[in-house]
């Protein structure tokens, strides 16, 4: 026993309201719910906190939270031998009849190793009899490309909680067979993938040839998603000062983007967009603020929300403050600056994401600079201290004279606000973030390559060689390890999960794929064909390949797609 890490999970439960604990005494069906990163980062997860509190509403069902150790808790573990424990009662993974993973980054992938390590459970799927819970994965990389986990959990959730849990929780109550006779019912299920009854064959030049599925399972699992958001709601369940974003409470306006940019798999994977209603968030919101005085709203596309202005509105009226997770750049308005000033923002992010006009249709942006300098000016005569802007490199064609776009944009932008702060006598900072391009599955850009290390550090020592001459401007750029890590995850086989156990153990990519037996850059820096099938592709996420195939010709040529709706099932995209 571990006194010290039963105290700190003691006080971070004194300091929650919210929580749920159910008694084990009545026969509840137990699901342990892991989220393989730190309390601090996996209590600002909606979707974590909404599949809390789902399981937890049923008469018949309790869950319990896990999170990945923080490094000095992680210390005492491996000095004490304690295992992993959940917050709720404090016991160990192998009591829960389920354990399910929430998983939203795919770098998160590398600290799965540790939490089955300290949890006294084998990482493969193969070294787990039935003595060991399931093991389920949820979450969007779930739904994105589930394979680099094949060989490690037992079955997949594709899509979102709402549809597919119920059912899922009833069949696995129900039992009364053997685990493979188990599994095969769950795979008859809608959305639900089980890895191990799929063979899976690779060309000898390593690509993915064939996805064979057992007799009695789908060929593909369809992607499951909530038709009406107001039917469920998604909010901050729990608060607790103890996360990044444990001044406010969060609360979700909408699923899905209508933008159509072709690198963002969030734009794709929540197909079709969808809204809460006004109402419906008002509620939400009065929740919220008896707890906190700031709303969080959030969404791939929350300034994107019909009734923004309305929403503030309510907010502010009811004595509350607003923080938006996005911003609309060519449709801002004073009003929504005069609301984002009246909460206390001293800082706001917009996203150009590229400098070069030609880039920005290549990605379907859909904003030219001018909207874009206009956006600024309304936040830099809004009095808002401090701006950051998010940029890609490494886009699919990219070149020097893109790069001087972007720093031309970006000196355009640091002069307006440089004025605007000599007004108010505080020039704040314009801060860039630089992320390399990543090709993301089921995007139009799934096909292109990601560039390689060396060409990446040239461009960020050019660039940032650039903005340490501009006054009151920074520079903070992603690892590009990190980024390059993170691709070969997210578009990775089942062979790449033979990479995690080598990364725990300190090996950096390179070397732990000369021990695999596995190459980067084939996954991560050639581009595609179109024919080539991806590991990716056992799941039918709802939008035509051929369609992607088209957009991805279209961004190369300079073409903008139409501004029809992603999904909107009027122009043909979707199945």
């Amino acid at each position: 026993m571990s006194r010290k890490l039963l105290d700190k999970i003691r006080q971070r439960l004194k300091a929650e309201t919210g929580t749920m604990a159910h008694s084990w005494s009545d026969g509840r069906y137990r699901v342990a719910l892991v989220y393989p990163n730190s309390y601090h980062h996996g209590m600002s997860n909606l979707g974590l906190l909404t599949v809390y509190h789902l399981l937890n509403s049923r008469d018949d069902c309790l869950c319990e939270r896990f999170f990945l150790p923080d490094p000095e808790e992680l210390q005492e573990h491996e000095t004490s031998g304690f295992p992993l424990i959940s917050q709720e009662s404090q016991r160990p993974l192998m009591d829960f009849d389920l354990i399910a993973f929430s998983v939203s980054f795919e770098n998160d992938y590398l600290h799965l190793p540790t939490i089955f390590r300290l949890a006294r459970i084998p990482l493969f799927s193969a070294e787990r009899d039935t003595k060991y819970p399931p093991v389920l994965l949820g979450g969007v990389c779930a739904f994105l490309n589930p394979e680099p986990l094949a060989e490690i959990v037992d079955l997949v959730a594709v899509g979102e909680a709402e549809p597919i849990l119920p059912a899922l929780v009833d069949a696995l109550q129900s039992g009364g067979e053997n685990r493979e006779e188990l599994l095969i019912r769950l795979a008859q299920l809608p959305g639900i993938y089980v890895p191990s009854l799929y063979r899976v064959e690779y060309h000898d030049d390593g690509s993915c040839a064939a996805m064979t599925p057992h007799s009695e399972v789908p060929g593909k699992v369809a992607r499951q998603y909530l038709k009406d958001l107001d039917s469920s709601p998604s909010r901050s369940f729990i608060q607790t000062p103890g996360t990044e974003f444990g001044d406010m409470a969060l609360t979700e306006v909408s699923r899905g983007c209508s933008r159509g940019c072709r690198f963002c798999a969030a734009g794709y994977v929540y197909l079709p967009p969808r809204d809460r209603s006004l109402g419906n968030l008002l509620e939400q919101v009065d929740s919220g603020l008896c707890q906190r005085d700031k709303i969080g709203l959030v969404g791939a596309a929350v300034a994107d929300y019909p009734q923004i202005e309305l929403l503030q509105q309510g907010i502010l009226q009811r004595g509350g403050k607003v923080s938006v997770s996005s911003l609309r750049l060519d449709a801002l308005t004073e009003a929504e600056v005069d609301g984002l000033r009246a909460s206390g923002h001293r800082t706001v992010s917009i996203a150009p994401e590229a400098g070069s006009q030609r880039l920005r249709d290549l990605i379907n942006k859909g904003l030219d600079e001018e909207q874009i300098l206009a956006a600024v000016r309304l936040l830099a005569d809004g009095d808002i201290l401090h701006l950051k802007l998010y940029f890609l490199i490494g886009l699919p064609t990219e070149t020097e004279e893109d790069l001087d776009a972007l720093l031309q944009l970006t000196e355009q932008i640091r002069l307006l606000w440089r004025e605007a702060g000599r007004r108010r006598g505080s020039l704040g900072t314009v801060t860039l973030s630089v992320n390399p391009f990543i090709p993301k599955p089921f995007t139009p850009l799934q096909w292109a390559a990601m560039d390689g290390e060396k060409v990446l550090k040239k461009k960020i020592r050019f660039l940032r060689s650039a903005v340490s001459r501009m006054p009151n401007t920074e520079l903070h750029c992603e690892s590009i390890r990190s980024a390059r890590l993170q691709a070969l995850l997210a578009r990775g086989d089942r062979r790449t999960a033979r990479l995690l156990p080598l990364l725990e153990g300190g090996d950096n990519l390179r070397q732990a794929c000369r021990t695999a037996g596995l190459d980067a850059d084939f996954y991560v820096g050639r581009e595609r064909n179109r024919d080539e099938l991806f590991p990716w592709e056992i799941i039918d996420q709802g939008v035509r390949r051929d369609y992607l195939w088209a957009e991805y010709e279209r961004g190369l040529t300079g073409g903008a797609t139409s501004r029809c709706l992603p999904g909107c099932r009027r122009c043909g995209i979707c199945h």
